[in-house]
């Protein structure tokens, strides 16, 4: 809140320094006042400031004196102290040095009333979020935990590292994986912890949108932009203003979307289908791939400067195969979302259980392990533990439960078939194998719900072609 904001203004001249104290104070925040450097130095280290507002030329001590102590002799105050340095015209190159030594922002004078507000505002909400990641950091080495992702491995903790670094920017970032490795969950994390978190946080799976409607859903459309529009429609865009956009599965994006889609990052501006006229926005975007992002490049599913704009940071989330040691810390935060989430009181997971848990490769990733606990929390009784009885039949002994056709998991392949063929014949046995269930069968085959499908509906046209 801005009342529990404190902002100190250094200014030699009286008329000045009151009508600065008075407009601040009028927004909020709380106000102490000081006539030169010397004395807002003194005000700093016994008032401790979230904001400085000082002017540059002061007797005694200038406002570039002033900053220079406050980041070399101010170690007893605020961390987190933002400086705003006012400058008369014809001052810029002092304004330019004095960001160089880490002012926040400069503004000249005449003061311009609406642009310091916009400053103190922006300088509040970094502080804020600055604040908030410190104690996300204390979290984490205190318990693995960085938002709704947990982990101690050392692949987790680079993660998490990364994530620490680029959430308070405003950088676009692809998120790559399998299946059901927390992609979505990394996005949130960033917004979570971005300057940006009190704004909408909007997720897309491009994937799950038909391809005619797919531009309206994201760009948005004005009433008779097409047959159906019988209203205007915001899209995903202006949903998320101010906040993040996900554009989970990325690669089922169609091409001609992509071209609309990257002019949009670039100009940051939107028109609606059907609209004359264009909008700003203010959108950080994240998007997430469950394919190779190169291959998808190769293969003409992602457009190359798309790929590239997206691409700033890259975070790939490993499988969970691969990082087992996280299982025990990731099944005690689900164990605790579950009981809260079903009214349950499980009290922990039975040492035979976490071992058949950790013997397990987990090919649904930690969709998989999230819904395992889910399961095993509803069935089992309050006050006792998790135990190998809540597991699903046949656990752990083959990835997907196995019928004789397959032998076991097996799928036999003649010497000589096409590529064409193989897939074929391995998309339509795990479909057999997993009862026809799509999306479990998409999981296991590591391809988006709509590959799928579309594969599916050509196999049945070939069929159709076929001679009778």
């Amino acid at each position: 809140m801005q009342s529990s904001v404190k902002v100190l203004i250094v200014e030699d001249e009286p008329h000045a320094l009151m009508g600065l104290a008075e407009l601040i104070s009028g927004w909020g925040y709380r106000t102490e006042t000081a006539r030169d450097g010397m004395e807002g130095w003194e005000k700093a280290l016994a008032w401790d400031p979230a904001i400085v507002v000082t002017d540059l030329k002061m007797p005694r001590l200038d406002g570039i004196g002033l900053l220079t102590k406050l980041a070399e002799e101010g170690s007893g105050l605020n961390a987190n102290l933002a400086v705003i340095v006012l400058t008369a015209m014809g001052s810029i190159d002092l304004a330019v040095e004095a960001m160089k030594l880490g002012a926040y922002d400069f503004l000249q004078k005449p003061v311009d009333a609406t642009r310091l507000r916009t400053i103190l505002a922006n300088a509040t909400r970094q502080r804020n979020t600055e604040i908030e990641l410190e104690v996300a950091r204390r979290r984490l080495r205190e318990t693995g935990v960085l938002g709704a992702l947990v982990g101690i491995s050392r692949s987790m903790r680079e993660i998490f590292g990364l994530i620490e670094q680029i959430a308070p920017s405003n950088v676009s970032v692809l998120i790559t994986g399998e299946s059901g490795t927390g992609k979505e969950l990394v996005a949130r994390t960033l917004h979570d912890l971005s300057p940006r978190k009190a704004h909408p946080f909007v997720a897309v799976n491009c994937a799950a949108i038909p391809e005619t409607l797919i531009e309206s859903e994201i760009f948005g459309h004005e009433k008779g932009a097409f047959t159906g529009a019988v209203e205007r429609r915001a899209g995903c865009f202006e949903l998320a203003n101010g906040g993040t956009l996900l554009l989970d599965e990325i690669g089922e994006m169609p091409v001609g979307t992509q071209a609309k889609l990257l002019r949009v990052l670039e100009e940051r501006k939107l028109r609606r289908l059907g609209a004359r006229t264009e909008q700003e926005i203010d959108v950080r975007v994240l998007a997430a791939t469950n394919r190779n992002p190169d291959d998808a490049v190769a293969q003409g599913h992602l457009r190359p400067d798309l790929f590239y704009r997206l691409n700033v940071f890259n975070i790939s989330m490993p499988p969970l195969r691969e990082h087992l040691e996280d299982v025990p810390a990731m099944v005690e935060s689900m164990l605790s979302e579950m009981n809260l989430k079903h009214g349950r009181k499980v009290s922990g997971v039975a040492p035979s259980m976490l071992e058949r848990m950790l013997a397990y490769d987990w090919p649904g990733n930690a969709r998989e392990l999230r819904n395992t606990i889910e399961r095993a929390v509803v069935l089992c009784s309050d006050g006792a533990p998790l135990d190998v009885g809540h597991l699903p039949s046949g656990f752990g002994k083959t990835r997907i439960p196995a019928t004789q056709a397959l032998d076991a998991g097996v799928v036999p392949v003649r010497v000589g078939s096409t590529v064409d063929e193989a897939e074929r014949l391995l998309i339509l046995r795990t479909l057999e194998a997993t009862g026809q269930n799509k999306t479990r069968a998409a999981e296991i085959l590591g391809v988006s719900l709509k590959t799928l499908h579309n594969k599916l509906k050509a196999y049945g046209r070939q069929r159709e072609e076929q001679p009778g």
